[in-house]
This record gives structure tokens, C-alpha cells and sequence, in this order.
């Protein structure tokens, strides 16, 4: 196999090549307590101290299942277009665990809760693209391996591993998606929509916060190549445990010019499991990677079969919120902008804010402007999401009032924000301690106008002429003397009242 620098480069590689994509997403629940115990899931808690005999694996403990999880696993299937199977039942997912004790994983195989179903996923020009989803189904968490010495944090080079088994028997529901085929150049687009899609719908339904930078939610990469005019999959690749958007993107790119290298070198692309490299884009090898059968699954006996009856399954689904890409067209009809731009809402995280400061008294074009103005330069600064800058959306729409009845301009309302953020306090008080007050005095107002006019005879002789257009610069000169503090409209009117001047 070539090594990761050989690289065809991208679009070389579409010209010879169709990418087919799998995408398995892990998703931890937020219930209370784990999948088959009763111990807590809260983050943060000290080393192995959320352990009992049955996570632990020791001899005679017996699972119980999770009956908050196993609805969990259901409104998750439906919102994802899925059939909800009658009845189902978990599988032992036999092999060497380091981080699991009891040495196997209770997951499910070939009876899953929840199958054949579907996603739409909007990409960036506001195109439709439908993701089909082979299976949701149940299975637990591992705990945490923490790989010490060596400079990778891997295990290669490592002097010794700790194991911390709090995260082991978490509830996770896993989502896997049929072959992707037809996506062509836009297929690592098409990965990062799906990923994108699914975590909003995640946390539209309250299962979980899906943060994928915690390991809430986690994505592995499966890409094959097949050369044009071919109907055979290719050798696949996966890349593992991907938890960025941005990474899930590149994942697959890189992975696309690498198999093409492979199979241009006339070598087989080994089916392995691989590592992304986030400070580099990159994939490394992992480990060869097994077949189902190598997992030696098989019924759990300690666990009775799940059944969900009709009834209570209708019943989750007419309890289903609104999904978000049918959130998403509400709002922009409401809102009235472009698919593109509600894409860019969207991308930049902005959209719980902007409905919340809507909520909060704003219009929905002043609450855009300022979260997707100032406010999203503060985030893009401070590398955080717009909804965790320290401003609420009350806040946000309490500047846009400001600025609707004429206490601000749009200067002033930018440092009443810079204020906010800066903890000094609510917009009023920022606007009363930085004294940012526009100046409505129309006896300062004229007076200011008129010393403008004194100071710059020519510019006044040229908007006399006819000129309007340079009463810009006189505007200029009054902003300046007030400190930005005047309302450039009404100074405009001023200047050209005195100047007996009538803007056509």
C-alpha cells in the first residue's frame, strides 16, 4: 500500500473514480443512569468511581434494561423515516475489550429496534440530498482508555494505559447509513450535511446534546472507490471515531485521494480501520478490520427480547417535535430569505438565538443582522458557538430597540455590544456608563451642523451647486464633532435645510 504523503489530487481522482460512502454515527444518550445498571452517567465524576458488579462484568451480575433508552432508540428511528421492529433483541459483540471488562459489548446485530428508513440533508447551494439509513440500533459504550508516554496520546509508543470505566454501559444508539452512491465531487460535502442534519435532530428531540467535541456524538468514515462505469464496490476504509463536522469533511476527502493513489499504483486498498489527524487532515493505519463474523455474535441471554406494543409507538410518534429541516423552511419563509442564507444561519450556529431574541421583542431583521453581524465576528474570534457568547438574546434585542426608537445608531450599538460582552454590565447600563446616547438635542444637532458648514465652504457651495451626493463629507464632519453619537439621517436633513437644498 502507498504510504498517506501519496495523494492523487481530488479532482483527479472523481475523473477515474466513484466514491461510495457508509457513515456510522454513535450517539450517547443523556439518560441518567446507564444502559443495563443503575449507575450514573453525570460527566466529570472521578475515575471508575460510576462502576457496579454488572458494568464491571463481574461474575453472577445481571443487566436490566434501560426503559428510558429504549425510547430513546424508537423516537430516534422515527424521526429518521425508520420501521420500529415488533420485536428485537440485543447479541453478545465478542473480542478482546481493554476498556470493556466484561470482555464482550451488549449490542444488537441482525435484529435492530429500528431500520430502512431515511434523512434529507440541504447542501450548501440549498439542494435536497436523501441519505438512506440501513439501522438504528442499541448498544452500550466502552469506558476510556488514557495512553501515557509516547508522543501521540496513542497507543504506539505508550509506556503504560490507564482504564477509567465510567463511560463503560453508557446507552448509545447507533445510526447507520446504506452504501451512499451518486454524490460524485460533492460526497465529503454530502458526509458533513448528514452529520450536521443528524445532530440537529438529536437535539431537537431531547435525547441527547450530541456534542461531538465531548464524544457525545462520534462518527466513523467508510469510503470505497469504484472506477467509472463499474457497479462493484470497492475495498473500504474506515475511519474512526471522526468528531468534528469539519473533520468528517476532510476525512472522507482525504481518504478519496488516497485510495485513488492505491488502486492508481496498481496495489489493493487494505480493509482496515484508520486514524484522522486533525492538526494534519490526515489518516493513519489502525487495524485490520474485522468482518461480522469475526465478533462471534450472538443472543444475549441474560436479557429479554424488546417488544415495543403498536400503541405506545404511535403514540412517540404523534409526540415527534417539529424536525429541523421542516423547522428550518417555517422560519425561512417566516423570515423571508434565500436558501443560502438560512444555510449560513445554520452553519454558523445561529438560529436558536436568532428565534430567541425574535421571541424576545426584536424583528426577525434586526435579530439576524446583529447575530449574524458583530456577533458572529465575536464567536469566529473567540472560537465559540454564537448562543455561548456572554449576551442573551434578551439582551440582543434589547440593543435592537435601542436602535429602532433612535437612542442608538448602529456605531453605538456595536460598543454597547462590546460593552456587554466585556461584562459591564446590561445594554442600558453600558449605554449610561459609556455615555452613548445619541444626540436628539436638535439645538446641539444645529449647531453642530452649522459648524460644519462654516468649516468647509467649498464642500457647501458644491451641494448648493447641486452636488448632493457631497453632503456626505459635511455628515462626516458632524459624526466626528458628536462623537458618532448623532443620527446620521436626520444630520443629512439638517445640512441640507440650511443649505435651502431638496434631495431628489
Amino acid at each position: 500500500m502507498t504510504a498517506t504523503t501519496d495523494l492523487v489530487p481530488y479532482e483527479e481522482a472523481l475523473a477515474s473514480y466513484d466514491p461510495v460512502m457508509g457513515l456510522e454515527v454513535h450517539v450517547e444518550l443523556g439518560t441518567r443512569t446507564k444502559m443495563f445498571c443503575g449507575c450514573s452517567t453525570e460527566l466529570g465524576a472521578p475515575p471508575n468511581s460510576q462502576t457496579c458488579p454488572t458494568c464491571l462484568g463481574l461474575p453472577g451480575a445481571l443487566p436490566v434494561m434501560n426503559a428510558s433508552g429504549v425510547e430513546s432508540a424508537i423516537r430516534i428511528g422515527l424521526a429518521l423515516n425508520c420501521e420500529i421492529a415488533e420485536w428485537c433483541r440485543f447479541a453478545r459483540k465478542n473480542y478482546f475489550y481493554p476498556d470493556m471488562p466484561k470482555n464482550f459489548q451488549t449490542s444488537q446485530y441482525d435484529e435492530p429496534i429500528a431500520y430502512n428508513g431515511y434523512l434529507d440533508v440541504q447542501l450548501e447551494d440549498g439542494t435536497t440530498f436523501r441519505v438512506e439509513i440501513e439501522r438504528a440500533h442499541m448498544e452500550e459504550d466502552t469506558g476510556k482508555s488514557t495512553h501515557v508516554g509516547g508522543a501521540t496520546g496513542r497507543i504506539h509508543g505508550a509506556q503504560h494505559s490507564l482504564l477509567d470505566y465510567n463511560r463503560a454501559g453508557i446507552p448509545l444508539i447507533e445510526i447507520v447509513t446504506k452504501p451512499i452512491v451518486g454524490a460524485g465531487e460533492r460526497a465529503p460535502e454530502v458526509a458533513r450535511a448528514y452529520v450536521a442534519e443528524l445532530r440537529e435532530l438529536i437535539k431537537a428531540l431531547g435525547v441527547s446534546e450530541a456534542r461531538m467535541e465531548m464524544g457525545q456524538m462520534r462518527c466513523d468514515v467508510n469510503l470505497s472507490l469504484m472506477p467509472k462505469g463499474s457497479e462493484k464496490f470497492g475495498t473500504r476504509s474506515e475511519t474512526k471515531n471522526v468528531n468534528s463536522l469539519r473533520s468528517v469533511e476532510r476525512a472522507a476527502r482525504f481518504e478519496i485521494e488516497r485510495h485513488a493513489a492505491v488502486l492508481n499504483s496498481g496495489a489493493t486498498v487494505v480493509q482496515e480501520t484508520r486514524h484522522f489527524h486533525e492538526d494534519q487532515g490526515t489518516t493513519t493505519s489502525g487495524r485490520i478490520k474485522e468482518e461480522a463474523e469475526d465478533y462471534r455474535y450472538f443472543p444475549e441471554p441474560d436479557l429479554v427480547p424488546v417488544a415495543p406494543a403498536r400503541e405506545w409507538v404511535d403514540e412517540l410518534r404523534r409526540g415527534l417535535p417539529e424536525l429541523p429541516l421542516q423547522r428550518r423552511n417555517r422560519l425561512r419563509e417566516e423570515w423571508d430569505v434565500s436558501a443560502h442564507d438560512m444555510q449560513s444561519i445554520l452553519n454558523a450556529g445561529a438560529i436558536e438565538p436568532i428565534v430567541a431574541t425574535i421571541e424576545a421583542g426584536a424583528d426577525s431583521t434586526a435579530a439576524r443582522k446583529w447575530w449574524m453581524g458583530e456577533l458572529a465576528r465575536h464567536a469566529n474570534e473567540t472560537g465559540v458557538e454564537p448562543g455561548a457568547l456572554p449576551i442573551t438574546p434578551v439582551q440582543v434585542a434589547r440593543v435592537a430597540t435601542l436602535v429602532q426608537e433612535g437612542s442608538l445608531n448602529d456605531k453605538l450599538a456595536r460598543q454597547v455590544i462590546e460593552g456587554v460582552l466585556a461584562g459591564e454590565g446590561g445594554p442600558d447600563e453600558v449605554v449610561e456608563k459609556r455615555g452613548l446616547k445619541v444626540v436628539s438635542d436638535e439645538g446641539a444637532l444645529t449647531t453642530a451642523v452649522e459648524e460644519a458648514i462654516a468649516g468647509n465652504a467649498a464642500i457647501a457651495d458644491k451641494i448648493r451647486g447641486g452636488k448632493v451626493a457631497a453632503a456626505g463629507a459635511l455628515v462626516g464632519a458632524v459624526m466626528k464633532a458628536t462623537r458618532g453619537q448623532a443620527d446620521a439621517a436626520r444630520v443629512k436633513e439638517l445640512i441640507l435645510e440650511k443649505l435651502g437644498v431638496t434631495e431628489s
